[in-house]
């Protein structure tokens, strides 16, 4: 049974963390300060200790110092993310802002818990480390375990469908998967589906014959029959028109291609590799994607992870492409500054890995200082995060109803959801909104939209606070 630290100087949140935790299986102990906890425990004899960020005299930050080997993961329930951004750069294995529902937590937990006991063992020999694919940055959990399928998969001939949302690298993983198979020694031909006119998209696939139609000419190989050997990566399958679904569903079934105007069949061995960002199960459904097709390709599903959900590893890539950027416009070695930090580990990166290629580049390029990257230069919509809150935010905590919780709950018995319509409830005649939110490290319409949710109105007072500012 692991053994966890709470460091939490309001009795609400401890109690409720604690009684969660002791529920899924873990011995736990609590302090409400460093002090205390230093003085009353030996910090090395936990597996993890949980500290929020601002308790009452030293910092919860000290604690990264003072327990070792022991991993730390920091609370805040503060908007901005530049104490969270500062907390790692010190050591703190991860951050969680509050409120959080239980999921999180847990998941947090066993993260954090799994990946330092892995690392335990990987350097005493007993368990080989992960190896990290070439062209790919990120070490976070989600990483790891792609980068462990791609080296389980690679060497078989198995179809590999990769599914990820626009700029993720679906394109790099394919590369991934034909290097370390023992058909590297061939060519792998990619194709984006949804750059070639479907007009055109049979007969660059799979061939033609001279007079098949007007313009044919000549005979001409299609790119299946180029990759003869090799690998086929077809980038967003999902926009392949229905016709030229069956010929490749032909290719897959009977490892022959025929081109367009022949009669013959030619045999080719080709490992397709696809990539979409489209849920191919909805639009078979629908009628716009070959049902059997889709189960053909459907052998092994790689998901590549937003860049929103890849923590710290933002800031390795972001750190990479300075470098990169740097030296090929003949720029100084700039650094990122606090600002530019928290503004990208702040941002949702909707367009991920490529938005961030172009938010560095253009930082790179404007920037006349020779020393670091202010967050102005990014240039990029910290609105638009709203958006996503709007989406995301809303499912955090479960509805619950005040109306069924006994008026003579004991504090000790609530939950991080109680706590959440508490802050609320004793705060908005105090506060406005936009305070209320900060504190509580959501949006404003993140907040309103939970206040309808877990059925908590908005007070008289918390609007003419509001308005009064």
């Amino acid at each position: 049974m692991s053994k966890i630290l709470i460091v939490e100087d309001e009795t609400i949140i401890r109690n409720a963390l604690r009684k969660l935790l002791e529920r899924n299986q873990y011995e736990v102990s609590e302090a409400p300060s460093v002090k205390e906890a230093t003085s009353k425990f030996q910090l090395k004899d936990f597996d993890l200790i949980i500290s929020d960020l601002r308790l009452p005299g030293a910092p919860g930050t000290d604690l990264i110092k003072l327990a070792g080997d022991t991993p730390v993961l920091i609370m805040t329930s503060y908007a901005s993310l530049r104490s969270a951004v500062d907390s790692m750069r010190m050591g703190a294995v991860d951050y969680i802002a509050k409120p959080f529902d239980h999921d999180e937590m847990v998941n947090a937990v066993k993260r954090v818990i799994g990946k330092a006991k892995a690392a335990t063992k990987a350097a005493s020999g007993t368990v080989a480390a992960s190896t990290a694919i070439a062209g790919m940055i990120g070490a976070s959990d989600v990483m790891q375990d792609l980068y462990n399928r791609i080296h389980k998969v690679a060497p078989t001939n198995a179809t590999v469908l990769i599914h990820g949302e626009t700029g993720t690298g679906k394109e790099l993983v394919a590369r991934a998967l034909h290097e370390e198979s023992n058909r590297n020694n061939h060519l792998m031909i990619s194709v984006n589906c949804a750059a070639i006119p479907d007009t055109l998209i049979e007969s660059e696939l799979f061939g033609y014959e001279k007079g098949a139609f007007t313009g044919a000419a000549n005979n001409r190989e299609g790119l299946v029959a180029a990759a003869d050997g090799g690998t086929l990566f077809l980038d967003e399958i999902g926009e392949l028109p229905l016709e030229a679904q069956a010929r490749l569903l032909r290719v897959l079934q009977e490892g022959e291609v025929r081109p367009l105007g022949s009669v013959e069949s030619r045999k080719v061995d080709v490992r397709l590799v696809a990539a979409t960002h489209r849920d191919l199960r909805k639009l078979s459904k629908e009628g716009k994607f070959r049902e059997d097709l889709y189960f053909r390709i459907n052998v092994v599903q790689l998901e590549l992870p937003p860049l929103r959900e890849r923590g710290r590893d933002i800031i390795n890539i972001a750190e990479s492409l300075l470098q990169r950027y740097c030296a090929q416009f003949g720029k100084p070695q700039l650094k990122l500054s606090s600002a530019a930090m928290d503004a990208i580990m702040s941002y949702n990166w909707p367009g991920n890995v490529r938005e961030l290629e172009n938010a560095m580049q253009r930082a790179v390029i404007l920037c006349e200082d020779s020393t670091e990257i202010g967050d102005h230069l990014l240039s990029i919509d910290m609105d638009s995060n709203d958006d996503l809150d709007d989406n995301t935010g809303s499912s955090v905590l479960e509805p619950a109803r005040l109306a069924n919780r006994s008026a003579g709950a004991a504090s000790e018995d609530l939950s991080l959801e109680d706590y959440f319509q508490r802050f609320v409830l004793e705060h908005q005649d105090t506060m406005s909104e936009t305070e209320l939110a900060r504190k509580l490290g959501v949006s404003r319409k993140c907040l309103w939209e939970r206040r309808q949710r877990l059925g908590i109105p908005r007070s008289k007072s918390s609007a003419a606070v509001g308005s009064a500012k």
